[in-house]
């Protein structure tokens, strides 16, 4: 690594890259420094994939995203530098601190969630890995990190193009977002459970095991493309309020 940053700690490692808690020298700020593992760096695949990441976080500035500060080479070996968020992810905090989350906390987050993802969206950027372990939370504020699987199309309109948009386009970048949405339902089932024991042997599906309001059913089969999938945030986010305001009259 360059004379800029003091290794603090490892706090990730994947097949793909390595993660560390680094101190900026000229600022004493804590950073977060990603490296490319060694031994991808002579795959191309690999090696577009990280500047593939690095060029998605250049086009982001949003308070809940990580900020890109530089991008580097060293010795042959390919980092970039972002800010530090301090906080648990979302896996940590079900798993080694037993939190748990009701049906109207569920929902909230994925309130939060959601306007990250539409905030991405937007820019045409679709992240493509939202799991519980890219997500932290600070104060009951939620981040979004990791965005190594995230992909950048630039959207098809064809009102403002001169040429006629190709559906095969309009097709994947659909695609790209219902997978975003689909994500969005495992979460939520996946937090709707952390409230779930099981009194039966024999497991059932989640429509007969969860007991939940008709409004939270409805998104979620939505969302897991059960029922007709939703086109864009904006319908999402309407099923959302609705689903959190049944809950709010049950209470």
């Amino acid at each position: 690594m360059n004379d800029c940053y003091e290794v603090l700690s490892v706090i990730g490692t994947g097949s793909y890259g390595i993660v560390y808690l680094c101190k900026d020298l000229n600022t004493n700020e804590n950073r977060v420094v990603k490296q490319l593992r060694p031994s991808k760096r002579r795959n191309k695949k690999e090696v577009e994939m990280f500047e593939n990441e690095i060029s998605v976080l250049r086009m982001l500035d949003q308070k809940k995203i990580p900020m890109l500060f530089e991008a580097f080479s060293n010795n042959g070996s390919l980092f970039y530098v972002m800010s530090f968020i301090e906080g648990d992810n979302l896996e940590d905090q079900i798993f080694l601190r037993k939190n748990t989350f009701n049906e109207k906390e569920s929902l909230l987050v994925l309130t939060h969630l959601l306007e990250l993802v539409d905030y991405l969206h937007k820019k045409d950027i679709y992240h493509q890995d939202l799991r519980i372990p890219n997500m932290l939370l600070k104060n009951k504020e939620l981040f979004l990190i990791d965005f190594g699987l995230s992909k950048h199309k630039v959207s098809v309109d064809p009102c403002h193009s001169p040429f006629r948009s190709s559906p095969n386009k309009q097709e994947e970048i659909l695609e790209l977002k219902q997978q975003d949405y689909y994500d969005l339902g495992e979460i939520l089932l996946y937090l709707l459970y952390t409230t779930y024991s099981s009194k039966n042997k024999k497991a059932l599906p989640w429509t007969e095991e969860l007991s939940l309001e008709k409004e939270t059913v409805y998104l979620l089969k939505r969302l897991l493309r059960i029922k007709e999938p939703y086109s864009n945030t904006s319908e999402i986010s309407a099923d959302l309020h609705a689903a959190l305001k049944a809950k709010e009259k049950v209470h």
